[in-house]
């Protein structure tokens, strides 16, 4: 009988601690870069979404030839207030060929990672190549992982963390103490933290047209990590900030719509970053240059964090096999599965 394998929250972080974090975001970065690099293989579409007064729901389906995959995830920024978390997804990788799910699996923390990753792999190709101090504004969920991506893949090793909430960048001190080559220091506020930084990733979670960055904060050479946008009505960096950078995005249909770019016109000259990583475009043209990266995240990164997440399960036996689809019989005989 043909079995789906199913990989929950305990199994994936298993499977992460055996690897370690940052071996498991370079195979992650690798898995990505491998993805982009066949990006016209894709049949892409923005994600769907569901918007309430309190957060949103949305599905980000992509496939090719071989495999097709989904994603469903929320975004509730309340949610901490009732001890939940703000992000929560799941996903499925199935086969083109007969429709059959391959794997189901959590993707709360998967993201999170392949978040981090996308990030790291877009730094690697735009930033200056000796970037090695990174500010950190917001220190939520996402900020460990995007510490250890950049640690990991651009030899980053000095942070500097700020919060509104001390008790989060309390939290990224305590959770990255393992990892005595990565120095964190707390800021006393955005300015201070993102002052000669090479590297600057917004992280927060508020649904508003914020402006984290203003352009009085921004030095020439910096590479922006504009994470924290990433539906309409969610913004983090000041209209003026975009306008004078060069910016690179996922999918432009989606950027448009739901990352910083939603506040400048439809005809805004972006860079696709498949399009950088496979050197048909060029990224960081000079020394001086401000980057923006622009992430609001992808289906083909969901897509890119499934297949690894079933192939590693099948090597190292992570998770469970279950039965999702109607067992071995007549396929025509539904009813049989309950006759009585």
């Amino acid at each position: 009988m043909a079995t789906t394998r199913f990989v929950d929250i305990h199994a994936l972080s298993a499977l992460v601690r055996s690897m370690g974090a940052p071996r498991f975001l370079e195979t992650l970065a690798q898995t990505l870069r491998e993805d982009f690099l066949r990006w016209p293989e894709f049949d892409k579409a923005a994600r769907l979404a569901s918007h309430s007064a309190l957060g949103v729901i949305e599905l980000m389906p992509v496939a090719d030839a071989r495999h097709y995959a989904f994603k469903y995830v929320n975004g509730h920024p309340a949610n901490t207030a009732r001890g939940l978390p703000t992000v929560m997804a799941f996903g499925v990788l199935a086969e083109v060929e007969t429709g059959f799910p391959l794997l189901l699996a959590e993707l709360t923390l998967t993201t999170a990672l392949r978040t981090a990753a996308v990030s790291a792999l877009a730094a690697q190709a735009v930033a200056r190549p000796h970037a090695r101090s990174m500010a950190l504004i917001g220190n939520g969920a996402q900020a460990e992982f995007q510490a250890l991506a950049f640690h990991a893949l651009l030899g980053v090793d000095e942070v500097r963390a700020y919060d509104l909430d001390p008790a989060a960048t309390d939290k990224l001190v305590r959770n990255l103490a393992a990892y005595p080559a990565l120095r964190v220091q707390r800021a006393a506020g955005i300015a201070e933290a993102v002052r000669g930084a090479d590297i600057v990733s917004t992280l927060t979670a508020l649904k508003a047209r914020a402006t984290v960055l203003t352009p009085g904060m921004i030095e020439p050479g910096m590479h922006i990590n504009a994470v924290g946008g990433d539906c309409p009505g969610k913004t983090e960096l000041h209209v003026d900030v975009l306008k004078t950078a060069r910016v690179f995005v996922e999918y432009p249909p989606q950027s448009r719509i739901e990352g910083e770019i939603q506040q400048l016109p439809a005809d805004f000259p972006v860079v696709e970053l498949w399009r950088v990583l496979a050197g048909t475009e060029p990224g960081r043209q000079d020394e001086a240059q401000v980057t923006v990266f622009d992430s609001v995240g992808f289906a083909l990164e969901d897509y890119s964090a499934l297949r690894l997440v079933h192939r590693l399960a099948l090597e190292h036996g992570v998770g469970q096999d279950i039965a999702l689809a109607p067992p071995d019989g007549d396929p025509k005989d539904l009813f049989r599965l309950i006759a009585s």
